[in-house]
């Protein structure tokens, strides 16, 4: 081993057992080039250094072998960095986390070039859990998780790290660049469409489209056409984006996505055939956004849309029938109510007539009493007598005339029948005479005289 590598392994070893991290960073950062040149060296280096003692030594050997353009062997050089990701000292690494960040990106790098991308997730999982102060801290290292997990279409791993909001940014000794903000929401709002989780996924497309910038970033852009996308597919509109949104996004974004909001307004219209013939107009351009595949669900919903709005409606019209029966039963119900009711209160009327007519009769029964008793009190005893023997002889008499008169019209009809018209005439006029005599001769003199 050259004099200098063992010069700055043995300045490792020494600020590391005097825990002067700070004097060790400015040490590593300074020996980069050293150890560059000394590339056949520096197997011979991590070997003299302990990985859980000299954790920020290792780091900086690691991340000078995989920044050289070609890497010989990369497989030993995954072995090595993945048995220090697992077994390094956090509190060390938490000094440099510009340079461990930057070996996790070069790492995903590498994978991402070599189609590897699952092999890369654990890692990194266990890379974001060394480094982070709290589980709401965003680092570079998220957003290359989430690409990982999208290529690998492996999504559910990245999911503990995309549930949680974000309340800090790890600024990673000033490395820290907005590009892996972005990233970080971009990827995640895509893994959370893959997942079908609509409702987070324009969360996240959101805030990568919100984010101040001067410039019109191509991750911006992407988030909105997907924006629009998955917010016809949640919502059946394009949500609003926020007041605070940056003004680029007006200026510049919206006409270059002028294919996604003509799809916006043909989904308004509700007609399928319309849709359809947009989407081959503008097939091209959704193909080379790699958006076509939310397309066809964005289409599915419109039929499901359209399906739904059937059912509902034949599920209206059957309620509405329903209570269409349900009225007219109602009603019958009514009718036969009040039917009763007016034969109670028509049966009721009849008891109250009958109870008046009764009442009134015998009123005027009692008032004619009444008079006839004082009309009796006004006559002498004598008269009053002569008057009672004359109404009973009446009484008598009134019977044997409605008798004789039965016979006579007994007589009459038998005449009729004869068809004798004088003896007719004759029996009636001597009927009448016969009554005539009869009223005459019946009033005695004293009571004809006192009536006068």
């Amino acid at each position: 081993m050259a004099s200098a590598l063992e010069q700055f392994v043995n300045s490792v070893r020494q600020l590391s057992a005097q825990g002067q991290m700070t004097q060790l960073c400015e040490l590593i950062n300074k020996s980069g080039e050293l150890l560059a040149k000394n590339l056949s060296h520096l197997d011979t280096v991590l070997g003299a250094l302990d990985v859980q003692e000299h954790s920020l030594g290792v780091l900086a050997v690691s991340f000078v072998k995989f920044s050289m353009p070609s890497v010989p062997d990369l497989e030993t050089l995954f072995s090595q960095v993945q048995l220090f990701i697992s077994t390094c000292n956090g509190e060390h690494i938490r000094y440099a986390t510009d340079t461990f960040a930057g070996l996790c990106y070069q790492l995903t790098n590498a994978l991402v070039e070599r189609k590897q991308p699952l092999r890369g997730i654990g890692i990194l999982k266990q890379a974001i859990d060394k480094m982070q102060m709290n589980t709401n801290q965003l680092t570079s290292i998220r957003a290359d998780l989430c690409q990982l997990c999208l290529l690998a279409k492996c999504f559910k791993p990245a999911l503990p790290y995309l549930d949680v909001d974000m309340m800090d940014i790890c600024k990673e000794n000033g490395a820290y660049d907005a590009k892996h903000f972005f990233c970080y929401y971009y990827y995640g709002g895509m893994i959370y469409t893959g997942l079908k989780n609509f409702e987070r996924a324009l969360y996240f497309y959101e805030q990568a489209i919100t984010t101040p910038a001067m410039a019109v970033s191509h991750i911006m852009l992407e988030s909105y056409k997907k924006y629009i996308l998955v917010s016809l597919i949640l919502l059946g509109k394009v949500q609003q984006l926020p007041k605070y949104t940056s003004q680029i996004v007006g200026r510049f974004i919206k006409p270059l996505s002028n294919a996604y909001h003509e799809l916006a307004q043909a989904y308004s219209t509700n007609n399928p055939l319309e849709l359809q013939n947009l989407v081959n107009k503008h097939s091209e351009t959704f193909t080379r956004d790699n958006n076509m595949g939310l397309v066809k669900q964005f289409l599915s919903s419109l039929y499901k849309k359209n399906i739904q709005r059937l059912t509902k409606a034949s599920s209206m019209i059957e309620e509405l029938q329903q209570y269409v029966c349900q009225l007219k039963q109602q009603l019958q119900e009514s009718q036969i109510q009040t039917k009763e009711q007016l034969r109670d209160q028509e049966n009721k009327f009849q008891m109250e007539k009958i109870h008046l007519k009764h009442t009134y009769e015998k009123k005027i029964i009692d008032i004619r009493r009444e008079y006839e008793t004082k009309l009796k009190g006004l006559m002498p005893a004598s008269l009053r007598q002569e008057l009672e023997d004359t109404i009973s002889s009446l009484k008598s008499q009134v019977n044997f005339l409605q008798k004789k008169v039965s016979i006579l019209q007994e007589k009459l009809l038998h005449i009729k029948a004869e068809g004798t018209a004088h003896k007719q005439v004759t029996a009636r006029e001597n009927a009448m005479d016969a009554i005539s005599r009869l009223r005459c001769g019946l009033l005695p003199a004293g009571l004809k005289i006192w009536i006068l």
